[in-house]
């Protein structure tokens, strides 16, 4: 008898220039090795295709993703091994997101449920995030006596500044999809019955966008938030590759060619 094998954590499924990354670890996407391992694998792949520019980050289960898996939680705090296994994990998690940040390509997480600590630190790293009115975000590890330290102090301070940080941190709030998009914690929230078409044209409008011109502008926006960088001399550089660019000439070419009357 064959064995059965057990179905990947991480669904591929590629249109035009979007790969959709479906997180279908039952029941929450909890975060584990096997996670990490599918979704590195898949950002890899998305960065070597040059014919990939966005990756769109979504869940098959009932939350976006649940955070660190509650079994290696339990053991954590049993044995000094327990202990060392999930800094591992943590640690295997914020390379995730550092990656996910610096890949060449737009990053974006569709939240139709839950995206709590460790699954909010992933979408957090994420370039682009659109929610669900209905969708749970927060970053509550602090009411277990524990810090988002996948990476979630340094990117919502970034992000939202260390006053609104603080109160969501310190309190352990969590907030609705709604509310997040008047936080500015996401971009753009919708019903969730329109989260997934809403999500997909997002993704596509994106993406028919030259790759080269993503990813300098992704660059160039980090090199803002960066003082050992020098944004300004970045940006004459990336301005001097696109201009090389057969993309580049063909859509300045066309934009410049005079309208027929």
């Amino acid at each position: 008898m064959n064995p059965v094998l057990a179905e990947p954590p991480v669904h591929r499924a590629r249109s035009g220039g979007v790969l959709t990354l479906t997180m279908t670890r039952a029941p929450v996407n909890a975060m584990d090795d096997a996670l990490v391992d599918a979704l590195e694998a898949a950002l890899a792949a998305a960065c070597d295709d040059r014919g990939i520019a966005v990756v769109h980050l979504r869940s098959g289960c009932r939350a976006f993703c649940a955070g660190a898996d509650l079994a290696l939680m339990e053991q954590s705090i049993a044995t000094p091994q327990g202990l060392e296994r999930m800094l591992a994990l943590v640690t295997r998690m914020q390379r995730l997101g550092a990656r996910l940040e610096q890949a060449p390509v737009v990053t974006l997480a569709e939240i139709g449920g839950a995206a709590l600590g460790g699954g909010f630190e992933l979408a957090l790293a994420c370039d682009l995030r659109i929610a669900a009115h209905e969708a749970k975000l927060g970053l509550p590890e602090a009411g277990l006596g524990l810090l988002a330290a996948a990476g979630g102090t340094q990117r919502l301070t970034r992000l939202v500044g260390p006053g609104l940080a603080k109160r969501l941190i310190l309190g352990a709030e969590t907030v609705d999809g709604a509310a997040a998009e008047r936080l500015g914690l996401v971009q753009w929230a919708v019903p969730r019955a329109d989260l997934a078409q809403a999500a997909q044209t997002l993704a596509q409008r994106i993406a028919a966008l030259p790759r080269d011109a993503l990813s300098a502008a992704k660059q160039c926006i980090a090199a803002a938030l960066d003082a050992r960088r020098d944004g300004f001399a970045e940006e004459i550089a990336h301005t001097r590759h696109l201009y090389q660019q057969p993309a580049t000439r063909e859509r300045v070419t066309a934009f410049l060619k005079p309208a027929p009357r």
